[in-house]
């Protein structure tokens, strides 16, 4: 047993020891009030491992009898000094404050002036048993109140600011425990003083882990609060339509990620673009900023010393963002562009539809006006199709579609596509599955390429038309044919362009000239491709190549 008792002394002594070097590492660091206390507090349990191996257990002399004092007035600091560190974030009363200070200051004098110490088996004098009451009794006040008030503050902090407090908090009660029962303890080689050296190890550890976690049990603590933000990183663009519905996308998981109580996030100039609560007057925010975005946070006393790894992760969430938000700006700008360009023709026609009624209004009969009110009809909807293409191309151009791939029934969902997409015309158009009737990709950019083909191929071509799936060799092939006459060579080349129709005048066929340049887009945005093949023996027949998810 003494074997095990000397073993397991020697390695809480090393993690105290590490303790003290880990404590100097992060005041060097951070040079702040609460990094030089526990500083201190770690150092002191530091020397006391240390140089308290100098002091022989029977001292002898004035150098030896001070040593062992030095140690025993250390073993008085410590919860002090730790006391200090928990009350630095929120300071309790100053009258509290001073009644702390003296009672560890009459503590002091009370150790130096002790006639003498008794060694370990020598008989204990009154006065040595109510010092060693008066020690035991401010060293457990002092590491309750640093107990209680950790963990209560860790309730409502996020998840790696409350691990480390929660791991804090059970150090300093595992640490009171093993001094206590130190006290108590009279025979070195017994089991009693077994469990003291495991409380003394456990308690290093928690202090460690409170103290400087590793990063990969930071990463394990905050996993949570990460997914959430990396969801909304990556749905900046893909989900999000403007700019403040960006920044309100990340504003909510980068709050959570350090626990801020209010946050503000604003634009290269400073405009406020999303918030999350009303901050309180006088309260300084974490402020962190980046070219084009810049975050507030206003956190909790604790983060800047629990979450300062938390902290640095919001760098890059504001660096994203400002790319996000430049990349909204030039998605709109294109999208205004564009707009302006197409939306010319339908809004001229509409206008003047709406001036006829208005002047004329008087000299129609009620089937003109009919015929105006169904033309108008007409146009609206034409127009809210092509701005709805139009945002479609404007996303693809800005990369800002997310593709998700996830297992489907192929067939199931082409025959839904094909119901919507062919209307009253469904009967037109047949669907044959060959291979696998699973499939791996996306079905949201299926549905957009399947429906663009099916429209067009009724609205251009002759019925009937087929679409024909093919799952094999990790890829997916559905091709779309129809009867008619096919595309004039002279435009193949540019079919998949922009506003090209299929050489069909814009006046005897509606159609905005988008479908086809959009499904070559969502194709491409999934790494796949759309080509054009000449039916046989005629037709138009356009196929899709999509590669299956691993």
């Amino acid at each position: 047993m003494h074997a095990l008792v000397t073993a397991l002394s020697v390695v809480s002594s090393l993690i105290f020891a590490l303790l003290a070097v880990v404590g100097l590492r992060r005041w060097r660091r951070r040079r702040d009030v609460t990094a030089g206390w526990i500083a201190l507090a770690f150092l002191s349990l530091g020397l006391i491992v240390t140089f308290g191996r100098l002091v022989p257990a029977h001292p002898h002399g004035l150098w030896q009898d001070a040593l062992q004092r030095i140690e025993i007035e250390l073993l008085v600091l410590f919860p002090y000094l730790m006391y200090r560190f928990a009350t630095a974030f929120v300071p309790p009363s100053r009258r509290l404050q001073r009644i702390v200070s003296l009672l560890t200051v009459g503590l002091t004098v009370w150790t130096f002036a002790l006639p003498d110490i008794p060694a370990a088996g020598e008989k204990r004098s009154t006065a040595f048993l109510l010092y060693v009451i008066a020690f035991l009794v401010h060293w457990t006040l002092l590491s309750v109140v640093v107990t209680v008030r950790l963990w209560r503050a860790g309730l409502r902090q996020p998840s790696v600011s409350r691990k480390r407090m929660q791991m804090l908090s059970f150090a300093s009660a595992a640490l009171t425990i093993a001094i206590i029962g130190t006290a108590f303890v009279t025979d070195n080689s017994s089991v009693a003083a077994a469990v003291v050296q495991v409380l003394a190890i456990l308690s290093g550890a928690g202090f460690l882990l409170g103290l400087d976690p590793p990063q990969l049990v930071r990463v394990q603590w905050r996993q949570v609060e990460q997914e959430r933000l990396q969801e909304a990183i990556r749905s900046l663009m893909t989900l999000a339509t403007s700019r403040k519905e960006i920044a309100q996308r990340v504003l909510g998981p980068s709050a959570d990620l350090v626990g801020a109580k209010a946050a503000v996030v604003l634009d290269a100039e400073g405009n406020v673009l999303a918030e999350q609560a009303v901050p309180s007057s006088g309260e300084q925010p974490v402020r962190v900023d980046q070219p084009g975005a810049t975050l507030l946070m206003w956190t909790s006393p604790y983060a800047p010393f629990f979450g300062e790894d938390e902290i640095r992760v919001l760098d890059t969430v504001a660096a994203l963002l400002g790319i996000a938000l430049e990349r909204a700006n030039e998605l709109m700008t294109n999208f205004v562009a564009l707009a302006a360009h197409e939306l010319r023709t339908p809004v001229t026609t509409i206008h003047g539809f709406v001036q006829t009624l208005n002047h004329l209004d008087d000299r129609l009969d009620e089937g003109q006006k009919d015929e105006l009110r169904v033309a108008l009809e007409q146009q609206t909807a034409r127009m809210a199709s092509l701005v709805e293409q139009l945002l479609d191309l404007s996303r693809l151009d800005a990369d800002a579609v997310e593709v998700r791939p996830q297992r489907f029934d192929l067939r199931r969902r082409l025959e839904d596509v094909v119901r919507i997409a062919a209307g009253p015309r469904a009967a037109d158009v047949s669907v044959l599955v060959e291979g696998g009737a699973d499939a791996n990709v996306d079905p949201s950019i299926v549905d957009h390429i399947v429906t663009n083909l099916v429209t067009n191929a009724l609205r251009y071509g002759q019925a009937p038309v087929e679409v024909i799936a093919v799952v094999e060799n990790g890829s997916v092939h559905i091709s779309v044919e129809d009867a008619g006459p096919g595309v004039a060579s002279e435009i193949e080349e540019t079919l998949f362009e922009r506003f090209t129709r299929a050489g069909v005048a814009r006046d005897r066929v509606a159609g905005t000239g988008l479908g086809l340049a959009i499904a070559r887009a969502y194709a491409r945005a999934h790494r796949g491709d759309l080509r054009y093949e000449p039916g046989q023996p005629s037709g138009a027949r356009f196929v899709v190549d999509l590669p299956t998810a691993s």
